[in-house]
């Protein structure tokens, strides 16, 4: 029992913990100051830039100067001369989308009236790699710059509006997902490498003879994770608001509340995997192999969408996807905290199983 005048054993242990983690430069910089780095770095190399043109190769060879000339005239395509010997290589390292060949000879191109070099255009060879976008893209954008230049009219009138939505970028899409990242690290490496380190140094033997309950050891460890929840999540938000001008255009209410949760969650599956781990090698084995499935799987820095469809479903009921899915809600969407109650449960249901078994099977030494 707690004795008149004397605080709660669990915000002393809390407290604890706290000072633990300040006095180690190596948590700070890993907690706060990585992910402002990882989110300046990838920011800039993804920047919000004009449309490069497409780079097109014409394979050099009697009228490959005026075919070239052609395709150029488009705003989208850049065309240059290549060898023969020399294409295939700069296709292969994407160096050029496209290769712009002739099936047959043909007498010179010269620049005349579109008929006059729609009768003299031989017939062309387009050789690309049809799994890259860019390389589809060239095809259809050279056909087309050929046959307008050749004279062809459009059957249908058509004109472009083009428009930009807020929360379109890629440092949209990636902020949430940094965030996400940097609370499952935090959380599972935070307090697992703790809870190993202590019983490695024999300290958790020596509490196991307090009267200290287990549970209140193991909550501690949560409720530190709290204390720098807002740090943690705000210096990013405010980072990336400031230099990248990304937007939170849901709720700063709702989004403490989605981090709250994945703190909680993953805070749980560091105590699980910590919970009978003897040495520093097990305890970092364990962390990889759970966390590792949900760095690539869950959306951090590409949509899961990309994986086969039968994958979906199995790939949502990880915790990182639902925190990733709620926090691109909130942020991006700027959709209301219920309508993400089915991530909201998996986080929920993740640290609650994951606490409940630490909590059965923690040992002490």
């Amino acid at each position: 029992m707690t004795k008149p005048g004397s605080s709660h054993p669990l915000f002393q242990l809390t407290l604890s913990r706290l000072r633990e983690t300040i006095r180690e430069p190596e948590a700070i910089f890993w907690v706060f100051v990585f992910p402002v780095l990882l989110a300046l770095a990838l920011g800039i190399a993804f920047r919000e830039k004009p449309a490069s043109k497409l780079q097109i190769g014409v394979e050099d060879q009697k009228g490959a100067q005026e075919l070239a000339g052609l395709i150029s005239r488009s705003t989208e395509l850049h065309a240059v001369i290549i060898s023969p010997d020399q294409e295939a290589r700069d296709l292969r390292t994407g160096k050029l989308d496209l290769i712009v060949s002739r099936a047959s000879p043909a007498a010179k191109i010269k620049s005349a009236a579109p008929a006059q070099v729609a009768s003299k255009i031989p017939e062309l060879v387009y050789t690309y790699d049809p799994t890259r976008s860019d390389s589809r893209l060239a095809r259809l954008l050279v056909d087309d710059a050929l046959e307008r230049a050749m004279g062809r009219k459009d059957v249908i009138a058509a004109r472009d509006q083009k428009v930009t939505e807020p929360g379109t970028r890629y440092i949209d899409y990636l902020i949430p997902g940094l965030i996400g990242m940097n609370l499952m690290g935090s959380g599972m490496w935070g307090v697992g490498f703790a809870v190993v380190l202590a019983r490695t140094r024999k300290l958790l033997k020596r509490l196991a003879a307090t009267p200290m309950r287990r549970s209140h050891y193991l909550l501690g460890f949560m409720l530190s994770r709290l204390i720098f929840l807002v740090v943690e999540v705000g210096a990013l938000v405010l980072f990336a608001r400031i230099v990248f001008g990304v937007k939170v255009y849901g709720s700063l209410l709702d989004l403490a509340v989605v981090s709250l949760l994945g703190s909680m969650t993953f805070a749980g599956l560091g105590l699980l995997v910590a919970s009978r781990a003897t040495t520093i090698e097990t305890v970092s084995g364990w962390m990889n192999f759970i966390m590792l499935p949900m760095w690539l799987l869950s959306g951090t820095f590409f949509s899961y969408a990309r994986f086969p469809s039968f994958t979906i479903p199995f790939i949502r009921a990880l915790p990182l996807t639902a925190l990733n899915d709620a926090m691109r809600a909130i942020m991006n969407d700027g959709l209301p905290l219920f309508s993400s109650w089915l991530e909201m449960a998996v986080l929920i249901a993740w640290g609650i199983a994951s606490f409940a078994v630490a909590l059965r099977v923690f040992r002490w030494q």
